[in-house]
Parts: C-alpha cells; sequence; structure tokens
C-alpha cells in the first residue's frame, strides 16, 4: 500500500520533483513528469502550474527543458485508467518517470506532490509532498512539464473530435463537455470508469 513516509532528512541532495496533471478530467490521458534542476536555474520563471497562465507556462516550459539536469515525462492512457484507476494510474506514471531519471542521473532525494507514495518507490529515498507543487521548485518544474504536455494533447484531440471542446475544456467536466457527451457519446479516449451525470431533457 501507499504511505506517507518521513523517514528521510531533505535538507541536502540532489532532488527530484515529480507531479501529475489531469487526474480529473472525463477524458484523455494522465501525464505525468519529474523534473530535477541546477543550482542555478533561473527559478523565478515557476509556480504552481495552476497559477500560470497559458503563456507563462510555455515560456518555463522551454527554459526547463533547455536548462533542467535531467526531466521525464509520461503519458497514462484512459484505457490504462480504466484498468486500474486513476489513482494508481497517476503514482505508476511518476514512479516510472523518476526511475527513468535515476537511470541517467545522480539523485538523492525523491519528492512527490500529494499525501502518497508509490510502491513502486519502496526503498528509495522518497516522500510525499501535500501541496509540493506550491513549496519544491523540482515539483513545480514537473507540474507545468505535464500540464503543457496534456494540453497540447487535448488542443490536438480537439482537431479531431471538434464537437466536444476538448481545446476550451481540456477534457474536464464542464456543462459543455458533458452536453457534448449526452449528445454525441464516448470517444475513444474518454474514461469509461468516470461517472458522467447526463442531461435528462
Amino acid at each position: 500500500m501507499e504511505e506517507q513516509l518521513t523517514l528521510f532528512d531533505l535538507s541536502d541532495g540532489i532532488v527530484l520533483g515529480a507531479d501529475e496533471a489531469g487526474r480529473g478530467p472525463l477524458a484523455g490521458p494522465v501525464v505525468t513528469a519529474a523534473c530535477v534542476l541546477p543550482e542555478d536555474f533561473p527559478f523565478e520563471v515557476l509556480d504552481d502550474s495552476k497559477k500560470l497562465n497559458e503563456k507563462q507556462r510555455e515560456t518555463a516550459e522551454k527554459i526547463i527543458k533547455e536548462k533542467a539536469v535531467d526531466y521525464e515525462i509520461i503519458f497514462i492512457s484512459n484505457e490504462e485508467i480504466d484498468r486500474i484507476n486513476i489513482l494508481q494510474a497517476s503514482l505508476k506514471g511518476m514512479a516510472e518517470c523518476a526511475k527513468r531519471i535515476m537511470e541517467r542521473t545522480k539523485v538523492d532525494t525523491i519528492l512527490i506532490d500529494g499525501n502518497k507514495v508509490p510502491k513502486e518507490l519502496s526503498g528509495y529515498p522518497v516522500r510525499a509532498e501535500v501541496k509540493g507543487d506550491a513549496r519544491f521548485h523540482e515539483i513545480m518544474a514537473a507540474s507545468i512539464l505535464a500540464k503543457t504536455a496534456r494540453d497540447r494533447f487535448m488542443n490536438e484531440l480537439d482537431e479531431k473530435y471538434p464537437e466536444y471542446g476538448f481545446k476550451k475544456h481540456k477534457g474536464y467536466p464542464t456543462k459543455e463537455h458533458i452536453e457534448a457527451i449526452d449528445k454525441y457519446g464516448y470517444t475513444p479516449y474518454h474514461r469509461l470508469s468516470f461517472k458522467v451525470k447526463k442531461n435528462k431533457n
């Protein structure tokens, strides 16, 4: 089982931050990312991705990809979400991002955004941090990478299924999205395990 771990001293060492984007939507993947930043990174471009506008996120994304020591981004499909549930999919993706980076780059401490640690990282120096995307630069960077990658995917999906409005709501359960599902049914990218309250008019 996943659990909160507080066994490690986080004051020193090389930190890897991991986060996800897209746990709540009714459609599309959940995207996970992890990042290790250098000491001379321009940290002023970072913040919780939800507090940045689209232009700020894209600017920060470019800088992160140029200057990060290492980073990784993984998409977990809607089919996998339906198979193992959204929480497990998010944890699995963050763990895989962290493991891929650790194969290439020295890491002393892993910070996972949220209140649970992936079971796949059992035995590693890992800790869950509630609201970590507002407190740790490495998690902020990961959240920006995940958010921009997922938004780009949903914008491309909008071109394929324009009637659903994916570019506007990114798959979240807005009134417009639910009405489109009610009218057109599900696309192959919808999460069938997510319950939708359809209109009865």
